[in-house]
């Protein structure tokens, strides 16, 4: 178990010298959302509700990212920020911040291979095609439910890699934390009879939060077959205001592929990185583009036909990884991880 993300000198200085508390926009501006609805700002008019319904689950939504951000402990210069943080926001979305860090981790070093648990079951090459296409709209219908579950796989699961005492420890106390806080909150919740305000203020957006999350994650991996990080993932680079902002407000994770590629690396680095990998491999076809409809188009026959990703997206099985142990989040994946013969990039 690897409890905290190991950093070089550089990576260090450049996650010191960004800023992430602008990023940070997503916490208040939901917290802004749920106060609207809550007090029916600034009239209780149907239209208006709908607005501050969308607006508090894309923001929620932005959490997400935010707890992506914590796992990777990327979010600032104090891990402890980053852990505690991740904490509370996993237990706002039933998904321990253990378990969610360790699947990580595995989906950074395995992209898109039978091992890439996160990705289940589209990388999962023992489910049949009739399940997965169930499956898809389920969980892009379902997000809110479908991700913690499949989070939980990689504890519960009688195939779990996760051997380690002092892991599954700590993830059990995450369990128990969860089933504690929302114990509470529900036993308060039938005690004041606040089950309609607490359903429409915090269940419907949260719900529509799910939905955005399961979006974003088939756009990024539905249907995409290569191992590599860069070839494997579909990249936004927004050439729109509001592709940026978007983009700005999930700490730049739209920019997938150098992600992947480099899970270290600050987030206000991914655009430059990409740049500089597509003005130096010109020959290159990278999956990119400049607004997120633009990939979700690309994404939406996979949901139809195969929905699947590596194997199940027509790749053949992968080589053995160079790094068969990793517990931690790498500085290049394609040069430590990934398999010569697997590495499409492998001259990059």
């Amino acid at each position: 178990m690897s409890t905290t993300t190991e950093f070089t000198n550089d990576e260090k200085q450049a996650l010191n010298e960004k800023n992430s508390i602008i990023h940070l926009v997503c916490l208040p501006a939901a917290a802004a959302g749920i106060l609207c609805l809550a007090i029916r700002w600034p009239m209780d008019n149907w239209a208006v509700q709908c607005f501050w319904t969308v607006f508090t689950g894309y923001f929620l939504f932005c959490w997400t990212s935010c707890f992506h951000e914590t796992a990777h402990q990327t979010l600032c210069q104090s891990r402890r920020v980053s852990i505690w943080l991740g904490r509370f926001l996993g237990t706002a979305m039933f998904t321990p911040y253990t378990v969610y860090r360790e699947s990580h981790i595995r989906h950074h070093a395995y992209l898109n291979k039978p091992t890439d648990w996160e990705l289940w079951p589209y990388s999962d090459p023992s489910t049949s095609i009739a399940f997965r296409r169930w499956f898809v709209w389920f969980d892009l219908v379902f997000g809110m439910f479908t991700s913690p579950a499949i989070y939980g796989r990689l504890f519960f699961h009688k195939n779990s890699p996760l051997t380690s005492p002092k892991t599954r420890l700590a993830i059990r106390n995450e369990y128990f934390g969860i089933v504690a806080v929302w114990g509470l909150i529900i036993t308060l919740l039938f005690y004041y009879e606040a089950w309609p305000a607490f359903f429409r203020v915090w269940g419907i957006p949260h719900f529509l939060a799910g939905i955005f999350q399961s979006s974003r994650k088939l756009t990024e991996h539905l249907g995409m077959a290569s191992y590599d990080p860069m070839l494997g993932t579909r990249t936004v680079l927004g050439s729109t205001w509001f592709t940026r902002f978007c983009t700005f407000a999930n700490f730049d994770i739209f920019i997938h592929g150098p992600h992947h590629r480099h899970p270290r690396l600050a987030h206000n680095a991914l655009g430059e990185q990409m740049e500089q990998y597509i003005s130096e491999h010109p020959e290159v076809d990278f999956p990119r583009y400049s607004t997120y409809l633009g990939a979700m188009w690309a994404m939406l026959p996979a949901m139809f036909k195969v929905p699947g990703v590596g194997m199940n997206a027509g790749a053949a099985p992968p080589k053995v990884a160079k790094n068969e142990g990793v517990d931690d989040f790498v500085r290049d994946v394609t040069s430590e991880v990934l398999a010569d013969e697997d590495a499409e990039l492998s001259a990059v």
